[in-house]
């Protein structure tokens, strides 16, 4: 399949990685919105919402975040909003 080779780079390549739910990541597009005033589909605010889950694993730490993708739809955005 068309996934295999990048699954087996991130499989050599990352320590770990986290699963989000789509709550979380309406969530990241809601707090990109309204505290930073940018716009952000949920794929790109799913570094966000990781960082929001493991918070306390981050605490003290200076921690950068990938934006990436702002190809939201007026419907996704008001779902976002609803919450």
């Amino acid at each position: 399949a068309g996934f295999e080779l990048t699954q087996s780079i991130l499989w050599e390549q990352l320590d770990d990685f986290l699963l989000v739910s789509d709550e979380e990541l309406r969530q990241a597009v809601r707090f990109y919105l309204e505290e930073i005033r940018t716009m952000a589909e949920a794929a790109g605010a799913a570094s966000l919402a990781g960082a929001i889950k493991m918070k306390e694993r981050l605490q003290g730490k200076k921690v950068a975040l990938i934006l990436s993708g702002g190809n939201i739809s007026v419907a996704q955005l008001r779902e976002a909003l609803a919450d």
